[in-house]
Order: C-alpha cells, then structure tokens, then sequence
C-alpha cells in the first residue's frame, strides 16, 4: 500500500514538474519570438495566457468573477482528488493512475492561475485549441477514468477459468 501512495506522489510530482518545466520554457523562448512550426499546417509551439478555461467557455464572465471562480475551483478539484485518493487506497490500479494524472493536470494548471494570474499553454495543434502538458495529463486521466471498466471487463473475460 505505502509503495502505492509512494508511486502516486512520485508521478504526480514528476508530471507537475514537467508541465511547470514547459511552461517555464515557452515562456521564456517563445512569449515574445512568436510561433516555433514543428510540423508545417499541423504542429507548432505557440505562447499563449490563457485567462479562460478550454474552449473559452467563461468568456462571457467578467474577469474580476472568472479568475477567483477558476482558481476556487482548482483548489477545490485538487483537495477533492487528494482526499479520493486517500479513502480508496483499494481503488483499481488503472483508476489510481487516472486520478493521479488528474490531479497532476489540476495541480499543474491551479498553480499557474494562483502564481501567475492565468494558465500558460504552448502546444498547438492545428485547428484545436492551444494546451500544454497538464491539459494532456487531465485528459489522459478523464479518457482512462472512462474506459477503465470496459478494459477490466475485457481482461477478466480474457482470463483463463479454472478448470
């Protein structure tokens, strides 16, 4: 069980470190180069503060509601997740994992709108949104929280019976 909680501090930390590392960088290389292009028409490195949560869902909310509202949220998503991974240390292991990436993308993101007053995002994929490595990490964990069941289901149909 502590190997567990060991492993789960372990990625999570790791992965806001990364995410924090590539902000750093972007910032610092990209915020006033302009754009890198990775791949022609389809990948580049573009610096971008992003006050608003994805898609520009809150842009109707004025900022002076939106910033403390997403922050509130942030901290409130990341004690919510600490306190699931606590009480269900017995939790399928995929499940874990998915929640941990989760929680790294909440920290990673929560951190930026607390110390910097908004989100830094620099991965763009042509016709998406701009992102970076915690977007990546929630959305990695949401896709993992919502095929989990149908993996464990495959595999335990896989299995061989006893015979």
């Amino acid at each position: 069980m502590r190997g567990r909680i060991f492993a789960v501090i372990a990625a999570v930390s790791l992965l806001v470190g990364c995410d924090h590392t590539t902000k750093h960088l972007a910032e610092t290389s990209l915020r006033y180069s302009g754009p890198k292009v990775l791949v022609p028409g389809v990948l580049d490195l573009s610096y971008v503060q992003n006050h608003d949560v994805a898609f520009n869902l809150l842009s109707w909310m004025p900022t002076t509601w939106r910033a403390p509202l997403l922050l509130a949220i942030g901290v409130l998503a990341v004690v919510g997740l600490v306190v699931w991974l606590a009480k269900r240390r017995s939790a399928p292991p995929l499940q874990a994992v998915a929640v941990a990436l989760i929680l790294a993308g909440a920290l990673g993101n929560t951190a930026d709108r607390l110390l910097r007053g908004y989100v830094v995002d620099f991965i763009h994929v042509h016709r998406w949104p701009v992102f970076n490595v915690a977007d990546i990490a929630v959305v990695v964990g949401v896709i993992l929280l919502l095929i989990g069941p149908k993996i464990t289901e495959w595999r335990s149909r896989a299995a061989p019976t006893p015979s």
